[in-house]
């Protein structure tokens, strides 16, 4: 596993985002979307015909180009790099590949010691054009910071174990609960792939880093305390001597928010199902939340979408009044693909104007 080499960092003092997360004062509050970096626009659509997932993910131009387009179109306070859950998994050399209308398919789903044995571990050269795309998109990004990205650990095993996208998880949690010894080595071993996927782009020069648990909400708190906490930590611990903001997001987490509060993010990110006042109790203070617009109510029309925006906003406030030191405005999961863009350019100047 790498270490994070002495690299120039850029200064970005003014950064609403980053000085958000820090509990700094700022002239706005901040604003971006997660998976703002695709599906909704027609120009991605146009750049990524012909062209599966995977190989857009690791052809540095398309990355640099389909992560700077929502920037240009929404006036976003951040870009999220474009990549998925999964390129580390196939960096690494797993057998996978993202089936449209599916998702992440495992040709060979790891259900044993020996399967946990046998993965293979990723080296920072395996990502090369993944970092080759962050260093030109600090380049182009100006003053607006990049957010690196890669999926938790319980996340890539779910998809490893269940060979794919799975509505209850069946699979992930009877390994976890029938051979704990097995389970606790595969995180392990993810916890370590995730840290270097997510160190290569450090060095590279992100601004910030988002670790995502898309199916942490699948848990109770209990077994995310005991079969999951301690490779989320692991993996947060690692980032600390960079010395970014460290975002951590689940969905359907919001009995879990205490505990993902302890897992060493800077910012916790919160989906619509909880109000962000009542989450800032559950995060504990000292910690800024992002969220959390239903991404569904971008379709209900502009006075639906104005009413749910400053609901939000005002919430936020609370939130901070609260003990939360910031808030950054955002969806409580992702951009949805019939989503129209005008729409989010519309929330983005009203957030701003508020």
């Amino acid at each position: 596993m790498n270490t994070i080499a002495p690299y120039p960092r850029r200064q970005l003092p003014d950064a609403p985002l980053l000085a958000t997360i820090a509990g700094r004062a700022t002239s706005r509050r901040p604003v971006w979307f997660m998976r703002q970096a695709g599906r909704s626009l027609p120009e991605y659509r146009k750049l990524r015909a012909g062209t599966g997932m995977l190989e857009s993910c690791f052809t540095a131009d398309l990355v640099v180009e389909i992560t700077l387009q929502p920037v240009r179109r929404h006036d976003v306070d951040a870009a999220i790099l474009f990549s998925d859950i999964v390129v580390p998994l196939k960096a690494a050399g797993i057998d996978l590949d993202i089936v449209a209308g599916t998702g992440p398919v495992v040709a060979t789903p790891v259900r044993s010691a020996a399967d946990v044995a046998a993965l293979p571990l990723l080296s920072a050269e395996q990502v090369e054009p993944v970092t080759n795309a962050v260093t030109t998109l600090t380049r182009e990004l100006g003053d607006t910071p990049l957010i690196g990205f890669a999926g938790a650990p319980f996340t890539l095993a779910s998809y490893l174990v269940e060979g794919g996208p799975s509505k209850n998880h069946e699979k992930t949690k009877a390994l976890m609960r029938s051979d704990p010894a097995t389970w606790h080595t595969l995180l392990d071993t993810l916890a370590d792939t995730t840290i270097t996927f997510l160190q290569a782009q450090l060095a590279a020069g992100v601004d910030a880093i988002q670790l995502f648990d898309s199916w942490a909400g699948a848990l109770s708190l209990a077994d995310y305390r005991e079969f999951v906490l301690p490779h989320s930590t692991k993996v947060l611990d690692a980032m600390s001597p960079a010395g970014v903001p460290k975002i951590h997001f689940g969905v359907g987490t919001g009995e879990l928010l205490g505990a993902m509060g302890e897992a060493g993010a800077d910012m916790v990110g919160v989906d619509w199902r909880i109000p962000l006042d009542v989450a800032a109790r559950r995060v504990g203070p000292g910690k800024a939340l992002q969220g959390n617009l239903d991404p569904a109510v971008l379709f209900a029309g502009w006075d639906a979408v104005e009413s749910e925006v400053r609901r939000i906003v005002a919430e936020g406030d609370r939130a901070v009044e609260g003990g939360a030191v910031g808030h950054v405005f955002n969806l409580g999961h992702g951009v949805l693909p019939d989503t129209d863009p005008d729409v989010l350019t519309r929330v983005v100047e009203l957030v701003h104007s508020l």
